[in-house]
């Protein structure tokens, strides 16, 4: 029985060791979320790529437009970049969404856009 019971121990002591290296490795790579804060860094990002996630697919262009489709509608706006936010109007099928500018960071693989200029939600699109 207190064999049994040092055996436990003995496995949660290896679980705690490899969840601490595990968030020790993997710590550099979750701070690693840069902020885009220029126009031209985000078009290099987003040019001839499309931004997806689940049920949506969009491109957004250099000449300000955006096109694509969400939810089985169709998607489309303006944008522009303002005091180092992104900021767009938005139709999805025939309702439109409030004019928002977002904060935009990037972790080396996927956008992730945080509304009312970082304050608020959050949507991270990967680029294919």
């Amino acid at each position: 029985m207190i064999l049994r019971h040092l055996e436990g121990i003995g496995t949660i002591k290896k679980f705690g060791f490899k969840f601490v290296l595990f968030f020790l490795i993997a710590s550099p790579i979750i701070a690693s979320e840069t902020t885009i804060s220029e126009r031209p860094d985000f078009e290099k990002l987003v040019k001839d790529k499309k931004l997806e996630r689940f049920l949506i697919s969009l491109s957004v262009t250099g000449d300000g437009k955006i096109e694509g489709s969400a939810a089985g509608r169709d998607v489309s706006g303006d944008w522009n970049w303002i005091d180092g936010y992104f900021c767009r109007t938005l139709m999805w099928g025939e309702r439109e969404l409030k004019y928002n500018c977002q904060k935009v960071t990037f972790d080396g693989r996927r956008l992730r856009f945080i509304s009312d200029r970082g304050a608020g939600q959050s949507a991270s699109f990967a680029l294919r």
